[in-house]
């Protein structure tokens, strides 16, 4: 039976538009201003380097680091100031966690930073019991199942009482599925068709309220 329901944050709840401006665009014009480049060529620099991390390391997430790493001087707040205005809740968001809310405990988990995590969940933070950083809280990324057997530990709960929704396969879909969790995969483009998937999330609350939810581990 599901006594939790858990969310990915970014692609999930909220679109990747705030963190893609805050990468792609503020720390490449901090850094072009401080070197004294054209926007193209610092942006250019700086990708090269985010690249050289890699997203399975934590430093990626890590907005200190790289600011640190380009010799910024900046508060990381000043960034996401500058774009707050990007982020952007997904239609259903406020109906679907209103409804849950009511019958069941909402865990927040996600590979973003704490600082990241915080920032984007101002308006739906109220909705959530606990909030997970994969790569705050814990130092690891999603796609290991250590992360997701230890928030299990800290619910104090098991795995198959736990329904979790995300757009990414690999961290929010089958590992968890490995751990015994009953995930779902968040397709918004309607790409994939399986047992498992849903378009939006009035379809995972459909599926989490029938309870039809178990089966394999999302290796298929």
């Amino acid at each position: 039976m599901v006594k939790i329901v858990s969310f990915d944050l970014e692609g999930t709840l909220v679109t990747q538009d705030f963190s893609e401006f805050v990468w792609l665009e503020g720390i490449p014009k901090l850094y072009a201003r401080k070197e004294r480049l054209n926007f193209q060529h610092a942006k250019k620099i700086v990708l090269e380097e985010y690249e050289k991390v890699g997203e399975n390391r934590i430093e990626w997430y890590d907005i200190k680091y790289w600011l640190n790493h380009f010799g910024l001087k900046n508060n990381y707040m000043e960034v996401f100031r500058e774009y707050v205005d990007k982020i952007s809740y997904y239609p259903e968001v406020f109906e679907v966690l209103e409804s849950l809310s009511k019958n069941y405990v909402l865990v927040l988990i996600s590979n973003s930073a704490r600082e990241f995590l915080e920032f984007l969940t101002e308006k739906i933070k109220s909705y959530f019991r606990y909030s997970f950083s994969a790569t705050s809280d814990f130092k690891f990324v999603k796609k290991n199942e250590k992360f997701y057997r230890k928030v299990c530990e800290i619910l104090n709960v098991k795995p198959e009482n736990i329904a979790h929704v995300g757009d990414r396969w690999e961290d929010d879909f089958k590992i968890p599925r490995k751990v015994g969790i009953q995930a779902f995969y968040l397709d918004r483009l309607g790409k994939i068709n399986h047992e498992f998937v849903v378009k939006n999330l009035k379809e995972f609350e459909i599926k989490v309220r029938g309870g039809k939810m178990n089966g394999k581990t999302g290796n298929s």
